[in-house]
């Protein structure tokens, strides 16, 4: 059992509060049920998106398709802004990620100029506002498929993706859809016709991680939220996340986070959820 969704309105973020986000929110790759947008215009670090793992860095445009996991690390102090794009935006998206490396003073202005633009609308309070940021979200999704086609051609002159980053890109798409079931890393590894060392060698040549931390990781974060925004019994959550037995559950938490479920969700029940 996963948290009810609740729906969503296009609405913008600065990267420098995101930032600031609990670390466990941060850098547990998980997937949005609603695409996103991040323009990064000062510091550095490294993203994962769909397990594999990349540098960016100011002037980068980074698009996440809703359902694709992703987690981010910032290694300096990060300023730019997070586009969320709610679940009814209507609009026409890439169905795959994108990382854009934005060389050219004239891209920069005009990728900078759409989000200023939205944010005007989202913050100015005038009549008519959400729709008028609707429309600039419109050519922002223009502004992306242009570049697509530029990010399309990088990634072919660069050679094809290596087998690993194509395989971790396999897990962790079923991995997000099959978290909370029982299945462990044999069960995913033979669904993706490997075996669980060739997987296992496979995620941590793409982006550090095991494919078992991977999946404990997804599952605990999901226990994280429902500790703090539902009152699921502790027994339960076990239960739902695939975990055998509450008592297997309680000690995988506490080694994660050095508190065991009941005595984090006292901890944290109260703060507002990222």
């Amino acid at each position: 059992m996963r948290i009810p969704d609740t729906p969503s309105r296009l609405r913008m973020q600065p990267l420098a509060k995101l930032a600031n986000s609990p670390k466990w929110q941060l850098e547990t790759l998980r997937a949005l049920n609603e695409p996103c947008f991040l323009w990064f215009t000062h510091g550095q670090g490294r993203i994962t998106i769909a397990g594999s793992a990349r540098g960016f860095h100011p002037h980068n445009a980074i698009f996440i398709p809703a359902g694709v996991m992703f987690s981010f690390q910032a290694m300096t102090r990060v300023q730019g802004m997070a586009v969320y794009f709610g679940h009814n935006h209507g609009l026409k998206l890439p169905e795959t990620p994108l990382h854009l490396r934005l060389r050219e003073g004239g891209q920069q202005s005009e990728a900078g100029q759409i989000i200023d633009a939205i944010h005007r609308e989202l913050d100015g309070g005038r009549p008519l506002a959400e729709r008028a940021a609707l429309c600039q979200l419109g050519l922002l999704s223009v502004w992306l498929d242009r570049h697509r086609a530029e990010h399309l051609k990088e990634v072919t002159q660069a050679g094809p993706r290596n087998a690993n980053e194509r395989l971790t890109a396999r897990y962790t798409a079923l991995l997000e859809r099959e978290f909370g079931s029982t299945l462990n890393v044999s069960d995913y590894a033979t669904a993706l016709g490997v075996t669980p060392t060739h997987l296992t060698r496979a995620c941590r040549a793409s982006c550090g991680r095991t494919a078992m931390a991977l999946l404990q990781d997804r599952r605990l974060y999901e226990a994280r939220r429902m500790l703090s925004e539902t009152a699921v019994p502790v027994q339960e959550i076990a239960r739902d996340l695939g975990f055998s037995t509450p008592g297997y559950f309680a000690r995988a938490f506490a080694l994660q986070t050095g508190q065991p479920p009941t005595a984090w969700r006292k901890a944290f029940a109260n703060v507002t959820p990222h």
